[in-house]
């Protein structure tokens, strides 16, 4: 049964989905809390920050616009693709689940990724965004 709360949230993320298809940082950015829990599944201690700077975790409005900048600053334009499998709604809660296709700028190698992105909105605001992701593909198409 889908209720009101559930409504709201899929409007949220949903609106979140085509802003980042837009690719425009600040626009995307005002659909999060002025305090956000980001947080990203990667493995910190082998993370080359200096490859994949964008690949960190966030706190604030500002930090997700800035996450939006870095990634599109380090892949080709024109060359990324994403496919929505399936948003799963529950309440405040939802969970995107897909498949990244982009291209690495350093090294020009294009690379496959699928994730899960846990989002929580509140208010309107999106408070929580954890992405769970092929972190050894998104490596391996950085690595010199």
């Amino acid at each position: 049964m889908t209720t009101t709360a559930d409504t709201r949230t899929r409007a949220v993320v949903q609106d979140l989905l085509l802003r980042i298809g837009e690719g425009e940082p600040e626009r995307i950015a005002e659909l999060y809390a002025e305090r956000a829990d980001w947080k990203l599944n990667w493995p910190e201690d082998e993370h080359d920050s200096t490859a994949t700077p964008w690949i960190r975790h966030r706190a604030t409005r500002a930090d997700a616009a800035a996450h939006f900048r870095a990634l599109a600053a380090h892949h080709v334009p024109g060359q990324a693709a994403t496919e929505i499998e399936r948003i799963l709604v529950d309440g405040a809660d939802a969970v995107v689940l897909g498949e990244i296709r982009q291209t690495a700028a350093a090294t020009g190698r294009p690379y496959r990724a699928r994730f899960a992105l846990h989002l929580t909105v509140e208010n309107g605001l999106i408070v929580r965004h954890h992405v769970y992701e092929d972190s050894l593909a998104v490596a391996r198409a950085f690595a010199p």
